[in-house]
């Protein structure tokens, strides 16, 4: 039924009229650069908190400014399920899925395909992205959406070793899904390098793209604190890979040869209890505090109420909260591992081996060097540095890549499975080759064109395609 004003063709309410705007608008469009549909996929997205969490909602927000489509896909928290919109009109679809180790989902390969199929034709996606390599969501929904024909990138936010039974699954699961993709993402030059030697996959497609910070949100305490007593700051996840047993050493010995320190440790994880052990044993309850896990909301207002940030990480490929620390205007001790030395210029960042007592010598320089160092310099400069608004637009020059490269069939892409190895290259196809029929069938029992597609809304309803229909966008 046609919206208010379609009877009289003059009135400003009218289809005709807005069609003729949108026809314009679509124009100036297509002189000013394409616009994309993407969609973010990932087992880690809020409510839970992490580098790869902040990293796809901050770009996401950036890239709606830019004025193009964002939609996540993450599996449920908790009762948190079903389809949410977030700040800034981000839509996140919470597919019922529970995870089941590791905010990880349960690899299905097939069974995710009916619901991953039927969010691409809805919101008319035109580039899938990825992100985390131990992200079985990130996998799936970048094979099927392959096999579908879209344009897929991925981001890898971690590094892997090479000799371990996990790394060695993990890199094998990686070279299959890069074996066919058309652009991927590092988020540091020793990123990039590991993923390339990992994964096989060509150097020319790979881009990196570093993390950023919201300095808005991340700013230093109008008062300079006094450094007649220094508080040390940890905020990280407790476990193995960022160091926990590091800390267990580290802070006493830096307690007993520092009198006048004090540390503040947030956050949770296993090892949690070795702390808490640590802490008792040395009879440490007055100078080293445990918040447990810290809101993100929240982290701001703890790391102001210190003087150096303590990252003690056994690998690291780009570490955000090194940037939100240094943006708080905190000098910061970390570990030489990863792309870290790639993240701040040398005189912002005191660098230790990851060892007890060369981590204890870098407090000791940074202890010595902090009355030099000017919160609010620091803070200047980390604007000047870093921006989502920057990496949104470098993002943005992947999905145009992306969307250059050519279309090829199935038969086309099974040889490059073939390269994966000599039994796994062809269970790859075989795996393939099945979702392809599973395609087929589920095209077969649900028309693509059965699926209702939903209308661009709210500030993306300037940038409909011409063949939207506003009338259709008013009775949604």
């Amino acid at each position: 039924m046609p919206c208010v004003g379609c009877w009289d063709k003059r009135s400003p309410l009218s289809c005709h009229w807005i069609r003729e705007e949108i026809d314009q608008i679509s124009l100036a469009m297509d002189n000013q650069g394409r616009k994309h549909r993407i969609l973010m996929v990932s087992d880690f997205f809020f409510p839970n908190f992490g580098g790869v969490e902040s990293h796809i909602y901050y770009l996401s927000q950036c890239l709606l400014k830019l004025g193009h489509k964002v939609v996540v896909m993450t599996h449920a928290y908790g009762k948190r399920s079903g389809v949410r919109y977030v700040t800034g009109g981000l839509k996140v679809y919470y597919v019922p899925w529970r995870p089941f180790l590791m905010q990880n989902t349960l690899p299905t390969l097939w069974l995710t395909f009916p619901i991953i199929r039927t969010i691409l034709i809805r919101e008319k996606i035109s580039v899938v992205h990825g992100h985390q390599a131990f992200s079985t969501l990130c996998h799936e929904a970048l094979m099927h959406a392959r096999t579908m024909g879209y344009k897929v990138v991925f981001t890898d936010h971690s590094l892997y070793g090479f000799a371990d039974v996990g790394s060695i699954h993990m890199n094998k699961v990686l070279q299959f899904t890069l074996a066919d993709i058309d652009q991927a993402i590092c988020v540091s030059h020793t990123s990039k390098e590991n993923t390339v030697l990992r994964s096989g996959i060509s150097p020319e497609k790979v881009f990196m793209v570093p993390n950023a910070v919201d300095t808005a949100m991340f700013t230093p305490s109008p008062n300079r604190l006094s450094c007649g007593e220094i508080v040390i700051v940890v905020i990280s996840r407790l476990v193995y890979r960022k160091g926990a047993d590091l800390l267990v050493e580290v802070i006493p010995e830096v307690c007993r040869l520092f009198p006048k320190v004090r540390f503040i440790v947030g956050g949770d994880g296993p090892k949690r209890v070795r702390l808490e052990e640590m802490r008792e044993k040395f009879s440490l309850q007055d100078r080293v505090e445990m918040l447990g896990a810290v809101p993100h909301a929240q982290v701001r207002s703890v790391l102001v109420s210190g003087h150096i940030f303590l990252n003690s990480s056994l690998t690291e490929a780009f570490c955000i909260a090194i940037l939100e620390a240094a943006s708080c205007g905190l000098l910061t001790v970390s570990t030489r591992v990863g792309g870290v030395p790639e993240v701040l210029p040398d005189d912002m960042i005191v660098l230790a081996e990851p060892d007890p007592e060369d981590m204890v010598r870098a407090v000791k320089k940074a202890i010595d060097i902090l009355p030099g160092i000017d919160p609010q310099v620091m803070h200047l400069r980390m604007k000047k540095l870093y921006s989502w608004d920057d990496v949104a637009k470098r993002t943005e020059i992947v999905y145009d890549r992306a969307m250059q490269s050519s279309n090829t069939n199935l038969l086309d892409r099974l040889p490059r499975y073939l390269t994966c190895g000599a039994w796994a290259g062809k269970l790859f196809c075989l795996v393939m080759i099945i979702n392809y029929l599973v395609w087929c069938l589920l095209e077969f029992l649900q028309p693509a064109e059965g699926i209702e597609e939903v209308p661009d809304i709210g500030p993306l309803l300037t940038h409909l395609d011409p063949v939207d229909d506003p009338c259709e966008a008013q009775g949604d």
